[in-house]
């Protein structure tokens, strides 16, 4: 039972996801790390089965780490969201498909602007200015639809992050006890406390 959540504002993305790894009604561990930097202007918060996101993810972070040093540059949040689409929807098309779902935040250092891509297990992309995934999602879109401002300061940002985790915790029956919420900027990515 993953959540993650994620907006934008003026020049950041926020993306937040629950740190408890649980496979039906046990709580393995409460200290996992559901987000992935890719670089150091662009992080990915994955969810879904626990062998597939992780392996998933850690391909995903490889190659972007190996394009990266073929070509000394980092890719740019839009081509890296295209690039990982892709990716997901041809193990679809494979004998092992992998299910799981992602939120993929970058800062673009090249025209300065924030991007938020919201990606299925499917292999369905959308840019978006807010995302969530899980459980949380069916609380906290509706939230995010009334109080987000796509030119909203960090400190309003964050404010508005901590009304979804307080509506989830209110109204989920098991709410996750803890969040890591990252922070992509100009300055890079950064670990914040909320």
């Amino acid at each position: 039972m993953d959540i993650s959540f994620a907006l934008t504002g003026k020049g950041y993305v926020i993306v937040a996801a629950d740190t408890t790894a649980a496979r039906s009604i046990v709580k393995m561990k409460v200290d996992e790390d559901k987000i992935k930097v890719l670089s150091p202007h662009l992080l990915m918060a994955f969810s879904g089965e626990p062998g597939d996101t992780v392996q998933f993810a850690e391909y995903i972070e490889r190659n972007i780490r190996l394009y990266q040093i073929r070509n000394t540059y980092a890719l740019r949040p839009p081509s890296a969201a295209s690039w990982i689409r892709r990716a997901l929807a041809d193990s679809l098309r494979s004998r092992r498909p992998y299910a799981v779902n992602l939120l993929v935040g970058g800062y673009d250092t090249s025209t300065h602007t924030p991007h938020l891509y919201w990606i299925d297990y499917l292999g369905t992309m959308s840019e978006v200015p807010f995302a969530a995934h899980g459980y949380g999602a069916y609380f906290a879109l509706s939230l995010l639809d009334r109080y987000h401002d796509p030119e909203a300061p960090l400190e309003e940002g964050l404010a508005t992050l901590r009304r979804c985790l307080d509506e989830v915790a209110k109204r989920l029956v098991v709410t996750p006890e803890k969040y890591k919420v990252k922070v992509v900027d100009k300055d890079g990515v950064r670990e914040v406390e909320i």
